[in-house]
């Protein structure tokens, strides 16, 4: 595993960071499964791991909390986020106002069994919410001892472009994969400004590895339905990317990933998995390089 500095925090990442959400959080999916991941991640020498209060409905905190009691977390970056929260019933409750921002994160303390934070984000705020009072807050817990680095994370471009712009916000989380070139410019604006950059989304869902081809169990169709519902035009796109399933010596995936850590601003790619296979695959990315005539393909498809 590589490990990178996240922007002028202080803290280095695993190039490949852990997203705790999604399948991987819920009561369905076997909690002794889920934990030898987080522990076979730690081994395999990941040091990041992303999750929010509402995550995988309220679920992922806990879990990713019961993953790392009696594990030596030192060195380790644990961040969770702020401004949304499992509301019930499979709803997601939003709300960025100050008074709210200090009991989510001492409440994300307990969920995690941890009493220290090195990265607390705003998840997806609006532009308006990103306001003094706000970031007053945020600098009280800094104080306090309680987190050592904030970001705030989001896929709208003008949300992005005023994180970058925001002297509070140390780190901003982007979606940048293979079907999103465009984040370029906005990686690069947030490294001159001195942010650490995490990549969301660096396998694009697993459209570009034919996941929603590979139906094997429950988990499988949870997601295929995800996709079907919410990433259609995403599946459609990554059939431009077909090729990459062909590759010599790298998987699509491990292609994928190794698109996004090209770019030297991306601390960390954060990926999610319910599979070892998957995880071990994923880990073995890091140093990985594409191959000039694939990155050629890859240009080309993106229409570069």
């Amino acid at each position: 595993m590589r490990y990178r500095p996240l922007g002028r925090t202080g803290l280095t990442v695993s190039e490949i960071g852990f997203g705790c959400a999604s399948y991987w959080g819920l009561p369905r999916f076997d909690e002794d499964e889920a934990v030898r991941l987080v522990h076979r991640a730690l081994d395999l020498g990941i040091t990041l791991f992303d999750t929010a209060p509402g995550y995988s409905r309220g679920e992922a905190e806990p879990r990713l909390g019961r993953a790392l009691k009696g594990r030596v977390t030192n060195g380790l970056v644990i961040a969770t986020k702020v401004g949304t929260f499992h509301a019930g019933g499979g709803r997601t409750g939003r709300d960025f106002s100050p008074a709210a921002i200090t009991p989510s994160v001492e409440a994300s303390l307990k969920r995690l069994g941890v009493e220290h934070l090195q990265l607390v984000q705003l998840h997806g705020p609006a532009v308006p919410e990103l306001n003094d009072d706000l970031f007053a807050v945020l600098e009280r817990l800094r104080d306090r001892g309680l987190v050592t680095a904030f970001g705030a994370n989001s896929f709208d471009p003008a949300v992005i472009a005023a994180i970058i712009a925001a002297p509070s916000l140390d780190v901003v989380m982007l979606d940048y994969n293979v079907l999103r070139p465009e984040r370029r410019t906005l990686i690069d604006a947030a490294v001159a400004q001195g942010k650490g950059v995490l990549a969301g989304m660096p396998l694009a869902m697993g459209h570009v590895d034919g996941q929603i081809r590979k139906v094997r169990g429950l988990r499988d169709l949870w997601y295929a339905a995800r996709a079907l519902k919410n990433h259609r035009e995403e599946l459609l796109l990554a059939e431009r990317f077909g090729f990459l399933r062909r590759l010599e010596g790298m998987s699509a995936a491990q292609a994928s990933l190794s698109y996004v850590l090209e770019h030297p601003g991306v601390s960390a790619a954060v990926t999610g998995t319910t599979r070892l296979a998957h995880l071990e695959a994923n880990v073995a990315a890091s140093g990985m390089v594409l191959p000039p005539e694939t990155r050629t393909r890859l240009r080309a498809a993106q229409g570069v």
